[in-house]
């Protein structure tokens, strides 16, 4: 190693003594000490002052892996899991309307399972995801552990999602790359929500990490051992079916992460990967029937009236600030590969046209949950699936993040600045929409109206449906999106005429409407109720979500 040369001090000289030999260290001269002579006289000419040097930096720098970088990475690791953790747990509420649902879903599809009994609803043709799996889940864990153990599973898999993208970024490009990615995802508004909402997309975003990340640790190895990242992947898509959007994403990453290797080696991994993955979605589509959900939910979805410039907007107060740090994470990628920390090591970097469609997929998944809304016109979810993109667009804004840094650290203020900001807006925005209405009172107050063998109308009926579970039985509900009602006339009645006419035959024994969801449906109900004497308002309850101020009112049969 190379190291500076001593800089010799100006206010001393050798000695200008006649008599004195030129080299006193000489082997010929005789020992003893040598003098230093007298101070150059005054008005001699003087030496340049060479000043401070910067020393030669050690050979050590996060470019190359190292067990003493790799302790201090795991370490910053779990501090960024406990700031991830914490921010999710300081939500706090009772059940949304999707994990009443969910939850309640799985405890009929439980007792389908271990009992034989009917399961009252057709929850494959309206669920987004396969309901044998993540609400069967959900509703084993709600049996001893309650919603706040269900969403404890959510925290876990969302931590689990954290940590293996910082393993799949530490492979793929290094370790400060892997804590900046790390850092950036965990503090997001979707990751932060994600973290304690009980519904299938922790679960499914899970999933899709364990594939990505196994997709990147077999590189290098025999292109068969990519079938291992087919199972997570189907499942990922099976949990939740609008995960099978970011499919191809992990398809392009088995090719360009082949292909430092041998071309061959690239096509057979991604051929490996593809033809894996379609047969094992045929077959499982084959057998569950899931195709109709798949249908209905997702691929052809009724249209909504959202602009696409709307949708685009809400996604990049969302998730801008990462995007476009991954955006320059991937341009600064493009056009150098390394730092230049370490000039020495080995040059194994991929080529510029690797390095582009590398920064072109990962960049680019974030925004396919956007484009797909888009085309859809509809913001429904939309601040959760913008989480997606984001998990597979982190590596490149761990990249951009270290490139900010720069190396060395010499610009740390730079990447505090961004993580704060990111930070501010995530916790914000994650407690913007964490605001489920408060159910406490209504539940309070319908338990106590609850007659055996009654009919209820609710809207968002899935709240009070799960909370009086032990009291009331699922097809005692009616939500106000759809009726096909019999009534006195022995006449079948539809939509807001069947909801009229039920109330007017008083077949309802408690009716709770809150105007939020079904507007037109809330309006029919609320005239046939003012027309007839069958009924009385018992109750209005105020209460708060992210969308404003309403109200919960309460009929009940006299």
């Amino acid at each position: 190693m190379k190291t500076t040369e001593p800089i010799e001090p100006t206010g001393s000289a050798r000695s200008t003594d006649p008599g004195e030999p030129d080299n006193p260290g000489d082997p010929g001269d005789p020992p003893g000490p040598v003098d230093s002579g007298p101070a150059e006289p005054e008005g001699a000419a003087a030496r340049p002052d060479r000043g401070y040097q910067l020393p030669t930096p050690q050979d050590a720098a996060w470019s190359v892996d190292s067990r003493r970088a790799s302790r201090i990475s795991r370490l910053l690791l779990l501090g960024i899991l406990a700031i991830q953790g914490g921010l999710s747990l300081r939500m706090h509420g009772r059940a949304f309307e999707d994990e009443a649902l969910y939850i309640a879903a799985g405890h009929l599809e439980l007792h389908h399972l271990l009992h034989g009994a009917p399961i009252p609803s057709d929850f494959n043709g309206f669920f987004s995801g396969y309901p044998l799996l993540y609400p069967v889940l959900a509703g084993a864990v709600d049996s001893f552990a309650g919603l706040t153990g269900v969403r404890l599973v959510s925290l876990a898999m969302m931590l689990g999602t954290t940590g293996l993208l910082f393993g799949m970024t530490r492979r793929m490009f290094n370790d400060r790359a892997a804590l900046g990615a790390a850092a950036l995802f965990s503090v997001v508004q979707s990751t932060i929500f994600l973290g304690y909402f009980a519904t299938f997309d922790a679960a499914a975003l899970f999933l899709l990490a364990v594939a990505a990340w196994t997709v990147v640790r077999t590189t290098g190895k025999h292109p068969a051992t990519i079938l291992l990242a087919v199972v997570p992947a189907v499942l990922a898509m099976a949990v939740k079916y609008a995960a099978g959007l970011f499919l191809p994403t992990l398809l392009v990453l088995a090719v360009l992460s082949g292909a430092r290797f041998t071309r061959h080696q690239a096509l057979a991994r991604g051929l490996c990967f593809g033809l894996g993955t379609g047969t094992v979605l045929g077959v499982v589509a084959y057998f569950s029937g899931a195709i109709s959900g798949l249908s209905q939910t997702t691929t052809a979805r009724a249209h909504g009236t959202s602009s696409p410039l709307s949708l685009f907007e809400l996604s990049g107060q969302w998730g801008g600030l990462v995007f476009l740090t991954a955006v320059g994470g991937a341009i600064a990628y493009v056009r150098r590969s390394r730092m230049g920390e370490m000039p020495w090591s080995p040059n194994d970097t991929p080529g510029r046209v690797r390095r582009i469609l590398l920064g072109v997929t990962l960049c680019g998944s974030a925004l396919l949950a956007p484009a797909y809304q888009s085309y859809l016109q509809t913001d429904t979810s939309l601040f959760k699936h913008v989480g997606f993109g984001l998990f597979f667009a982190a590596p490149m804004a761990g990249l951009g993040l270290s490139r900010l840094v720069g190396p060395h650290f010499r610009q740390p203020q730079l990447g505090i600045m961004l993580y704060v900001l990111v930070l501010v807006l995530g916790m914000v925005q994650a407690h913007h929409e964490f605001t489920p209405p408060d159910s406490t009172r209504m539940a309070e107050e319908v338990q106590r109206l609850t007659v055996p063998n009654g009919h209820y109308l609710a809207e968002e009926y899935e709240i009070p449906a799960y909370y009086l579970r032990r009291t009331t039985s699922w097809d005692q509900w009616q939500s106000t999106f759809a009726i096909d009602y019999v009534g006195k006339d022995h006449k079948h009645h539809y939509g807001n005429d069947g909801f009229s006419t039920a109330v007017k035959d008083g077949y309802f024994n408690v009716i709770v409407l809150t105007g939020n969801v079904t507007p037109d449906a809330d309006a029919a109900v609320t005239e046939a109720l003012q027309g007839s004497s069958a009924y009385r308002l018992v109750a209005t309850l105020p209460f708060h979500t992210q969308y404003g101020d309403s109200t919960y009112r309460i009929w009940t049969r006299q």
